[in-house]
């Protein structure tokens, strides 16, 4: 969601956090701004809209200083508008930026107006700005102030704060929502993803819950959540900075549909041995856990719980291991009755998602003794958190609508299941067929990227549409869902899912001629009850589109065009047959002219409930 930038050097560091703030975009905003502390002045800038509209405006009245704060805001508290973008100032003496939400914003508002603050925005982050400026005037001191306000606030928070007077000092802090340091020579920055720092530097610290961080151009000094100094270590990043760059792609979006069969073999690199998979690629204790464990828990939101419902099917299909899943926001607020000895797995690309979070801490609390993350973001706070962690390697994903993020946790999950189900009922023979089925993804991949044109061709369909429908049956009523999902992300067209056999519960009375029907059909055990459901809407003149195994294509009927699939099995068949739905929303987005990369009202990361 909201970005956060800032930095403290001995150049000018405008064009820092304006690059900065260009490469953290992808995570959804409304607004930006910046400000910088000059010979004892703080000078800021804000815009409505995107971070072109600020760099203009600084371009045209520029602004300079060693050391500056800069974000991209994501409305929560108060609608989007300059008054309300970050960073919030307090008597022109503190300037604040914050990702998060302050629970006790309402509490802490009244007092300070009564101590005579004046508030100029609808934010829950003014309260913190003004806190911070009424403890200086008790401390003298930025560093302790920031300690006494964060000890009173309620809530989420990444923080980056500077001081006019203190000119030599940036002040970042977190709790709930992740910030990274970036480490240079002679300067330090701070940021909500490593992503904003790459070309400034390639050594990062992430700092853990709770800590505070004082910075100055030669010294780093963190404390940590009991007012302790804490040395937390330096990692050096492998990305680099054209490793966010569109390159020869339109889209962000489209890059990395086509980056698929690179990001799977990533996925899969290194953790068989003649193809075996080992148990260790989860954690050095895996194969302890995997011993001990009866029952698995997934907890997971959007796109990843789709992910996690692909699971289900595998896990008690394949492996005969009892599986629920349940959307994490949902999870931590119906008290749920959830056994000792269950495997709680969470998936989350960016390993931040505030509820799935939430959601693993309170399975925690209810007496779980083991975790495992699936995520494509090392030190996040769900890795740390997490017992056993297996990373997706995908890369950095910045189209907001999800895709190699997507089929690399479906990779992993089917391989935690081979690792799990190994203990119940997949046989070793089951296992090596899995595996074999594994490593051919990424060629099948290709040659589902190779409809790409008669895709293109096909979305022309849906130029004047404004619903649509999505069908599928076993492990593919979920691959429906999220072709529905990205459709609805990226093109804002109603989209919805439903399992084929639903059709004659309800669905069936929407169809007729411009309600295209988009249908999964592999070569499996249902696909003949799901061709009575494709008649079914031909019947009523439904205009149907049908992903279908090329061995079985064949119709005659007018109302139905088939899209001829590579043959593949029915375990990875789910993963090949997200490619094409992928591409039939980004196609269509295309022709409705949307920002394809930054949906409206989306944001990349939900660091927020």
């Amino acid at each position: 969601m909201c970005g956060i930038v800032a930095g403290i050097a001995q150049r000018n560091v405008v064009p820092i956090l304006i690059e900065g703030l260009k490469r953290l975009e992808y995570r959804g905003y409304d607004s930006a701004g910046l400000a910088v502390i000059n010979q004892g002045e703080i000078f800021r800038k804000r815009e409505l809209g995107k971070v072109k509209g600020l760099e203009a405006l600084i371009a045209s009245d520029p602004i300079e200083g060693n050391l500056g704060i800069a974000h991209t805001r994501w409305a929560t508290h108060g609608k989007p508008s300059t008054a309300n973008a970050h960073p919030h100032v307090s008597r022109d003496k503190v300037a604040v930026v914050h990702n998060g939400i302050i629970e006790n914003h309402d509490q802490l508002r009244t007092a300070l107006k009564q101590n005579g603050f004046v508030f100029t925005s609808e934010t829950d982050t003014e309260v913190i700005v003004h806190k911070i400026a009424e403890e200086l005037q008790r401390t003298g001191n930025l560093l302790s102030a920031v300690k006494n306000t964060v000890a009173v606030l309620q809530g989420a928070y990444a923080l980056g704060v500077v001081h006019s007077e203190q000119p030599d000092t940036l002040i970042a802090c977190r709790k709930g929502s992740p910030l990274v340091i970036g480490v240079g020579i002679g300067e330090y920055f701070i940021a909500s993803d490593i992503a904003a720092l790459l070309p400034v530097t390639q050594r990062f610290i992430f700092l853990e819950e709770g800590d505070v961080a004082q910075l100055k151009i030669d010294s780093l000094v963190i404390y940590d959540k009991n007012d302790k100094i804490v040395e937390r270590p330096i990692t050096e990043s492998q990305l680099k900075p054209d490793s966010v760059d569109k390159g020869k792609y339109r889209h962000y979006m489209l890059k990395e549909i086509y980056e698929q069969p690179w990001a799977v073999s990533e996925t899969l690199e290194g953790r068989f041995i003649d193809k075996r998979l080992q148990d260790t690629a989860f954690g050095h204790n895996a194969p302890e856990v995997f011993d001990q464990i009866k029952s698995v828990q997934i907890l997971a939101c959007g796109t990843s719980y789709h992910a996690g419902l692909v699971a289900r099917y595998w896990f008690e299909k394949l492996a005969r291991v009892p599986c629920a899943i349940e959307v994490a926001s949902e999870f931590r607020y119906r008290n749920p009755v959830i056994s000792p000895d269950t495997l709680v797995v969470t998936i989350s690309q960016s390993g931040e998602t505030a509820d799935t979070l939430a959601a693993l801490l309170e399975a925690k609390r209810l007496g779980v003794k083991h975790s495992l993350v699936i995520c494509n973001a090392p030190e996040s706070s769900l890795v740390r958190e997490s017992e056993l962690v297996l990373m997706t390697r995908a890369g950095p994903e910045i189209g907001v609508a999800s895709t190699k993020a997507f089929t690399t946790q479906l990779v992993a999950l089917l391989m935690l299941v081979i690792a799990v189900g190994r203990r119940f009922a997949l046989t070793q023979e089951m296992e090596e067929t899995i595996v074999s089925e594994l490593f051919t993804l990424p060629g099948n991949i290709e040659k589902a990227l190779r409809l790409d044109g008669e895709i293109e061709t096909l979305s022309q369909r849906f130029a004047d549409k404004h619903n649509a429908l999505f069908l599928g049956r076993g492990t593919h009523y979920p691959i429906a869902m999220e072709g529905a999902l990205k459709l609805k992300e990226i093109s804002y067209i109603h989209a919805e899912a439903y399992p084929a056999g639903e059709l004659k519960h309800g669905p069936l009375a929407l169809i007729d001629a411009e309600m295209p029907v988009v249908t999964v059909a592999p070569n499996n055990n249902l696909l003949e009850k799901l061709r009575s459901n494709i008649q079914e809407v031909s019947a009523r003149g439904g205009q149907l589109i049908v992903f279908m195994d090329e061995a079985l294509a064949e119709s005659e009927d007018e109302n139905v065009q088939i899209v001829k699939m590579p043959s593949v099995s029915n375990v990875i068949s789910p993963i090949v047959y997200t490619i094409p739905l992928q591409l039939l929303s980004y196609h269509v987005a295309v022709l409705k002219g949307t920002d394809v990369d930054q949906p409206r009202n989306l944001a990349k990361s939900v660091t927020v409930e």
